[in-house]
């Protein structure tokens, strides 16, 4: 039996009521990632599985961050276009790019009975989640979920201390320093999310930095430095996204960190080159067949098994299961099989799925993302996984997010969805997500 297998079996024998358990937690999710509210258990992965997921992410991330070199002989800016960028995009990422690729990202996955896809991959600081483990901590207040967990040897990692790490490793802060960290927003996102980066921030202090929200206007560059009112700032902590360059005078108020950055005044993290590794274009380049000879055998190994056959929307033919094919005729033949996703948004805006769009909005759809920055991929079909409620069980769709930080797996956030044919599971749009355990 499995660890899921085995908690269920408990839980029904000698558990408490599922609404005991939220009804724990919940006060420890406001103003958090999970809105104040989370599913009725954790989830848990064995040793193997663990450790293979582990291996399988940190070789997509080497294939995902080596593209530019291994396709296009070190062009950072041709990279980019390819993958769909806009002409102001690509100035501003090369512009802001780091010394090295971040390791910094989150990968979202679902799983089947042959293990984990993925759906996508987030990379850089924008990607949310990274507080996640206020539920693990809110999960093991209750005795019979420590208990569990205690006698099954199971733990966790603490994200947010992870990322801090992760942090001080990549903005290259001496030992020893405790760095003033701006976590700075654009100004119309930033009041939605002031109260939650307020308590990131409370969580960072204790792990050696001085966070402070602040939407990006409010940074100033004078005297060869950054600064925000009277303090000095060493690191700004990006949470505005690629698509926010595209917005009107955008260009101009990210200039006084751009210029900041690039004459080695302040560190941002994460460099908005992390952007292109998180481009679903990106991605469609590692599942093209005409790469393949550019990756070691190892790379293509945890390829084949992650990542569904995904390619850029575009006209004339493509390769499927070794096929030649023309993609138009394939993606119109194949749509409940099919998933058309921007390459360059984030939090499910503007997917499509195939098998709940009717045939004629597909075709139109299809034909405005042709030879523009879509990408097309291959439906996946994951196991629902079982959960308690006070008289009985539920059935969930659960998209695992894995965060990556400097030294490997960091930690997860788990969403679901009770939209067991496929969804876009967004915790924005109402989700409800939960934590993991795993064997060490």
């Amino acid at each position: 039996m499995s660890l899921t297998d085995d908690y269920l079996a408990a839980a029904a024998d000698r558990g408490p009521k599922a609404s005991a358990i939220l009804a724990a937690a919940a006060p420890e999710l406001d103003a958090t990632t999970y809105f104040g509210r989370c599913l009725s258990r954790p989830v848990f992965l064995e040793a193997d599985v663990y450790r293979q997921l582990a291996a399988d992410l940190d070789l997509l991330h080497s294939a995902l961050t080596r593209l530019p070199e291994r396709v296009f002989g070190g062009d950072l800016a041709e990279f980019a276009r390819t993958v769909g960028m806009a002409e102001t995009q690509v100035q501003a990422i090369c512009r802001g790019r780091g010394p090295a690729p971040s390791r910094m990202g989150r990968a979202d996955m679902y799983r089947d009975a042959q293990g984990f896809h993925l759906l996508e991959m987030n990379m850089g600081s924008t990607v949310g989640g990274v507080d996640n483990t206020v539920l693990n901590a809110a999960m093991l207040q209750h005795p019979f979920i420590a208990e569990f967990v205690d006698a099954n040897g199971l733990t966790y990692r603490d994200t947010m201390t992870e990322v801090a790490r992760t942090i001080l490793t990549e903005a290259k802060v001496p030992s020893g320093v405790r760095p003033v960290m701006a976590i700075a927003d654009f100004p119309d996102s930033y009041p939605e999310l002031e109260r939650i980066l307020h308590k990131s921030a409370a969580m960072l202090a204790p792990l050696g930095i001085d966070a402070l929200p602040c939407p990006v206007d409010a940074l100033e560059y004078r005297d060869e430095r950054i600064w925000l009112g009277d303090r000095q700032i060493d690191v700004v902590f990006r949470l505005f996204m690629i698509e926010d360059v595209l917005k009107p005078g955008a260009v101009e108020l990210l200039e006084p960190v751009l210029q900041a950055a690039e004459r080695g005044h302040v560190a941002i993290f994460t460099p908005l080159d992390a952007e292109l590794y998180g481009s679903k274009g990106a991605l469609a380049l590692l599942s093209d067949e005409a790469y393949r000879d550019r990756y070691p055998a190892d790379e293509l190994a945890a390829l084949d098994r992650i990542l569904p056959w995904t390619r850029m929307v575009r006209s004339g033919p493509v390769t499927v299961d070794g096929e030649r094919i023309d993609l138009e005729q394939y993606a119109l033949a194949n749509r409940e099989e099919l998933v058309l996703k921007p390459t360059a948004l984030h939090g499910g805006d503007g997917v499509l799925l195939g098998w709940q769009t009717e045939p004629d909005v597909w075709a139109a759809k299809l034909s405005e993302a042709m030879d523009n920055p879509w990408v097309l991929q291959r439906r996946i079909r994951p196991v629902p996984e079982v959960f308690p409620t006070d008289d009985g069980t539920e059935e969930w769709l659960l998209s695992w997010g894995a965060i990556l930080v400097s030294d490997g797996l960091g930690g997860f956030l788990v969403r679901g969805s009770q939209q067991l044919d496929g969804d876009v599971v967004n915790m924005s749009t109402g989700a409800t997500a939960t934590c993991c355990f795993h064997q060490p």
